[in-house]
């Protein structure tokens, strides 16, 4: 991919999912550097708080960042994209652009219906994963339809069989892809990718860029 002049006209905030960190993005923040976006990569501590908190942390954290007066866009992953619909459920972004998430638990995750109540759950993924679940009270549920310009990719494949067992229909291992789906969304795509690598896949980084120049996927 050719280098691009950087243009502060249009920034780009990425959010990590639960349990991981900024790094895992890193990749993809490679590449939309070079496509020409000013990239803020943030890390929060997924763990160490509720949704509501982590989203008002992190977005005002990126949104600090981005260049005065920029239109912002959003690509997240897995809890990243709820991130987004909590913080936008209350806030306006008057210069809000396009968001992409990737295999985000929009209608919840029924591996945490399964072992949220298991020992050392809530240790490992925190407040915010027992959050996930796909009742009505959980925090992707209360949240909405989407009213702003969203693509969403979902992934197919799974690294673990195990998990899979426990999720209906087709699934990246973490999240299924009718589960990944937002009222209002703009764009849909499935694609041979697993949930704990889909950011950095070539073909997920394209589809990424493409949509938030043109508000479609390839």
């Amino acid at each position: 991919m050719s280098t691009a002049r950087i243009n502060v006209d249009e920034c780009v905030v990425l959010l990590h999912g639960l349990v991981r960190t900024d790094a895992s993005l890193n990749k993809m923040a490679s590449a939309l550097s070079s496509a020409g976006y000013a990239t803020i990569n943030i890390n929060y501590p997924s763990t160490k708080q509720c949704i509501e908190s982590l989203a008002d942390r992190a977005v005002n954290s990126a949104l600090s960042q981005c260049p005065n007066g920029a239109k912002v866009h959003f690509v997240t992953h897995s809890l990243g994209g709820i991130l987004v619909r909590q913080y936008l459920s209350v806030n306006t972004i008057e210069n809000l652009g396009r968001v992409v998430m990737l295999g985000p638990p929009n209608q919840g995750s029924e591996i945490v219906d399964s072992l949220k109540n298991v020992p050392g759950f809530e240790r490992i993924h925190g407040v915010a994963g027992v959050q996930l679940g796909t009742d009505g009270k959980s925090v992707p549920n209360i949240l909405g339809p989407a009213n702003f310009e969203v693509g969403i990719i979902a992934g197919t494949r799974s690294v673990n069989p195990i998990l899979s067992t426990m999720i209906s229909g087709k699934d990246d291992g973490k999240v299924g892809v009718d589960r990944t789906k937002l009222v209002g969304m703009t764009d849909h795509i499935s694609l041979p990718v697993t949930h704990p690598f889909m950011m950095r896949n070539k073909t997920v980084i394209r589809q990424v860029i493409h949509f938030l120049k043109n508000g479609q996927f390839e």
